[in-house]
């Protein structure tokens, strides 16, 4: 194979699965969550990632013709900023307009927007990265639940690098289209499974071990290619190793949810709706990953199999890229 081939190769894999600057995404959303407490008198909760700069933690300006009732009471957790306030609208809260504020700059993260009325209704809102406002409708579409976190399912795991190159590195060691199939079904069934738990509350994990945890595990995989040992456990089977780091990253998904705040009344339906958005969403990412080896199949006439050959190198630029992420987490244990 030409040097010219050699060095697409490492361009491909540096351009595409690698970013720039290193740091993964952040996976959870702004959540904002509205509560009428008495006629016409709501409460709310903010709740930002830690992620952001103290500096830069938005508020929810009051809707037009409400009025503030008391002052905006601020805390935080180990992964959360949190600010609390109580507000005086005279009337519904319908048709107004919801609007969050940075006081510097959009740091282009989803939010997640909850409201519950006295009289049982309740509203639910999902704005993408970027948009920061919302008029409450009259009446809540219930049709409209699916979408958006399916949507939001689909953009954590595109949004998610360390989540993608633990999958392109099952795709290098399952290798066949049948083991990639197998190996990812397990994947998906084994984070299927701590995804529902978490976010039900019955088993509970602090994230940011899970996290660091994580891309351990990208560590791991990525270590197991770079040797090229065929004959290990994780050649042998990739549907156990899959499976086995799958129950974690399924900590790590319903961080989004859980971690969030969103209330036990919303997580049955946003947990479904949320978990098919990511199975979509690794679906197509791993045919986008095939299309790729296709066309540098035919168009520079490298034989998918010789692409293979080239994993360790692939191997690793993502274990540097992981271990990056695992001791930037570690380090957020104490800071």
């Amino acid at each position: 194979m030409s040097t010219l081939k050699k060095i697409l190769i490492v361009l491909l894999f540096s351009f595409l699965f690698i970013p720039a600057e290193l740091p993964a995404h952040e996976s959870r959303p702004l959540f904002i969550e509205i509560k009428e407490i008495k006629p016409d008198v709501f409460y709310q909760t903010l709740k930002a990632p830690r992620s952001l700069p103290d500096f830069n933690v938005p508020n929810l300006k009051i809707p037009a013709g409400c009025n503030a009732d008391g002052e905006i009471i601020s805390s935080y957790t180990s992964d959360s900023y949190i600010k609390k306030s109580k507000f005086n609208c005279g009337d519904s809260i319908s048709e107004k307009k919801l609007q969050i504020e940075y006081p510097v700059l959009n740091p282009s993260i989803t939010t997640i927007i909850y409201i519950s009325l006295l009289n049982g209704e309740k509203h639910r809102k999902l704005l993408r990265a970027g948009e920061l406002s919302w008029t409450v409708p009259q009446k809540e579409e219930r049709g409209q639940i699916a979408k958006e976190y399916t949507l939001l399912g689909m953009t954590h795991i595109w949004d998610g690098i360390d989540h993608l190159l633990f999958l392109l590195c099952l795709v290098f060691i399952a290798t066949t289209p049948r083991r990639i199939l197998i190996t990812v079904t397990g994947f998906t069934v084994a984070h299927s499974i701590t995804l529902v738990l978490s976010t039900l509350g019955i088993v509970k994990l602090p994230i940011p071990p899970v996290e660091a945890a994580i891309a351990l595990s990208i560590v791991f995989v990525a270590s197991e290619i770079a040797r090229g040992k065929k004959d290990s456990l994780t050649y042998k089977y990739p549907v156990t190793v899959s499976s086995s780091f799958g129950l974690l990253h399924g900590f790590g998904f319903a961080s989004v949810l859980s971690s969030s705040g969103l209330p036990q009344t919303e997580l049955p339906v946003s947990l479904l709706f949320f978990n098919v958005g990511v199975e979509i969403g690794q679906v197509l990412f791993i045919l986008a990953v095939m299309f790729v080896l296709f066309i540098l199949d035919k168009t520079l006439s490298i034989h998918i199999k010789n692409l293979f050959k080239y994993d360790r190198l692939a191997a690793y630029m993502i274990g540097s890229a992981a271990s990056f992420w695992m001791f930037q987490r570690i380090y957020t244990f104490w800071y």
